[in-house]
């Protein structure tokens, strides 16, 4: 079964917008855990313009399912996955100015950087996942620093879906199978909505886990964050 995390960071950021605590980021993290998510995803910036530090070491103790972290695995982030120990770790190559996430790491020039990283997160029982482009040599090398995962960045594949989705799946499609091939699990996210969530997961049935944020929240500004967590989940089956 293709698990949903649901990605928090824009909870934070309305509650941040006014100062003080509403919304309550735990209590609406394990809400989201009620209404059936498999998981809750945060991204801990420098700047904390969203998730702070203090969410996360708030987060860790209380949720009932999996927390996975994202991020570039600067000093300060290594201290604190370290200390948090979460079920997972997601590296994603963001410099501090980002947005958000707009691309994968090169892994194979990058590969150096990453494995000690990847031995060292290993070393601490948390699994392992690189943020990565559908691209079989990227994930070729990511096979190679040894870690348990990877994440599809699927921007380009939810930006061509209205298009034509048989050609936006494609590289998805067969980075997936390099993957599968490779003993990686597989996860995915970026832009996936109940628009293109269904059509990804039936073309790659065996992705792990979803990680979704933005697209979610907007959604439950109108249906509620119940029913919007059940019409994910209902996509995944």
């Amino acid at each position: 079964m293709t698990k949903l995390s649901v990605n928090i960071n824009k909870v934070a950021t309305l509650r941040n917008a006014r100062g003080g605590n509403n919304p309550n980021v735990l209590s609406f993290a394990l809400d989201c855990e009620s209404y059936g998510a498999d998981g809750i995803t945060v991204h801990p910036r420098p700047d904390e313009r969203h998730i702070r530090r203090s969410d996360v070491l708030e987060l860790s103790p209380r949720l009932r399912t999996e927390l996975n972290i994202e991020g570039y695995p600067d000093e300060r982030f290594m201290e604190l996955v370290l200390s948090v120990r979460p079920n997972q770790v997601t590296l994603v190559p963001d410099s501090p100015d980002q947005i958000t996430s707009n691309h994968g790491w090169d892994v194979k020039g990058r590969f150096d950087e990453l494995c000690p990283i990847i031995d060292t997160l290993r070393g601490a029982n948390i699994r392992t996942s690189i943020f990565v482009d559908a691209d079989n040599e990227a994930v070729e090398w990511a096979a190679k620093t040894g870690t348990d995962r990877i994440e599809l960045y699927t921007e380009p594949y939810a930006a061509l879906y209205p298009e034509d989705r048989e050609e936006a799946i494609k590289p998805y499609l067969e980075a997936a199978k390099k993957a599968r091939t490779l003993g990686l699990g597989l996860n995915a996210g970026h832009d996936l909505s109940l628009q293109n969530l269904r059509y990804f997961h039936e073309q790659i049935p065996w992705t792990d886990e979803v990680s979704i944020g933005h697209a979610l929240i907007c959604d439950a500004l109108y249906l509620g964050i119940a029913e919007t967590i059940n019409r994910y989940k209902q996509c995944l089956l």
